[in-house]
């Protein structure tokens, strides 16, 4: 067997790099708001698109009976959207301290808590799809995250 080439290395290095990526990673952004409805309905969460002439799209949607938003950002006039922005609230929490969603703030990751301007307790969570994307794969897993996110904050709020 003769010498291996840099073109040989090259080759196989290459072949190497196309074998590790999977076929199957299709890329996702914000720029199409049915792309991200479809993700959350095969979730099996229900999802309405809303768009007006003028404003960012957003989706409403529900997981076991929390309402929440799907909110398109950084929008250049309503379109090419490059982040998403999950959104929750609770309107009949209002007594929730500031302190104790500070200490929600403080304790986990993924998502802020605050008081919005009607004094309702709500979680955000961003997700960064700008350039390229990110695989199909991990923004059905940022869903999962915000699920348990909601879940916990639900109960977080009403705890006595």
């Amino acid at each position: 067997m003769g010498p291996i080439t840099v073109r040989a290395v090259t080759t196989l290095g290459a072949a190497a790099l196309f074998a590790a990526t999977p076929a199957h990673a299709e890329l996702v952004n914000a720029t199409n708001p049915a792309t991200i409805k479809a993700i959350l309905e095969s979730q099996g969460w229900p999802a309405t698109l809303v768009s007006k002439a003028g404003d960012d799209p957003y989706l409403e949607s529900n997981r076991n009976g929390l309402k929440f938003l799907v909110l398109f950002m950084n929008c250049d006039e309503g379109k090419k959207c490059k982040t998403l922005q999950y959104y929750m609230g609770f309107s009949d929490a209002k007594d929730v301290s500031l302190d104790r969603l500070n200490k929600w703030n403080k304790d986990k990751r993924f998502a802020r808590a605050y008081k919005d301007d009607e004094g309702d307790p709500v979680l955000e969570m961003d997700v960064d799809l700008d350039f390229g994307g990110i695989p199909r794969e991990n923004v059905g897993e940022t869903f999962n995250t915000w699920a348990s996110l909601m879940d916990s904050f639900r109960e977080y709020v009403f705890e006595k």
